[in-house]
């Protein structure tokens, strides 16, 4: 059972929180796991999830994982953002119904700005993707907001 809750980790809210719990989380590394259940927003007709939902599972993965390191530490959790991803590869077209998946996102490179890069892993049975992240948590969310947004009003 995990220390806290996914609402409490991942900046989602209701159905976007699509993790079911932390499974283990170290210095460098996180490991979740989510059971595709039917009923969910992404949902296919026949239950599954489309492959490409790996990448938002590996994304929220790295929230959790931020989201933990913020909580133990005493801090509000915060925003980031998902820059982009590299190598997504992934050896099925969907993740079937009723199928527990575990994902795997560890830290390989960190800079004093808040960006880093996350080596991350799905697995199921007969499953197994797999892409780099690159995310970007700013010290200070509500200026680089604030800032993002007038920075559009110029252009």
């Amino acid at each position: 059972m995990s220390l806290f809750s996914m609402a409490e980790l991942v900046p989602h809210s209701g159905d976007m929180v699509l993790l079911d719990e932390v499974i283990s989380y170290g210095s460098e590394e996180i490991e979740t796991r989510v059971l595709v259940k039917a009923g969910g927003l992404f949902n296919q007709a026949d239950g599954s999830y489309p492959a490409w939902l790996g990448v938002e599972l590996m994304a929220q993965s790295i929230a959790a994982f931020a989201g933990c390191h913020a909580r133990a530490a005493g801090k509000p959790v915060a925003l980031g953002f998902l820059l982009g991803t590299r190598k997504f590869e992934c050896d099925v077209e969907s993740f079937p119904l009723g199928t527990a998946l575990q994902i795997t996102a560890t830290r390989s490179l960190q800079d004093d700005n808040g960006m880093a890069v996350f080596e991350c892993h799905l697995r199921g049975p007969g499953i197994y993707a797999t892409a780099r992240l690159n995310v970007f948590q700013p010290p200070n969310v509500n200026q680089f907001l604030q800032e993002s947004g007038e920075a559009q009003q110029h252009v």
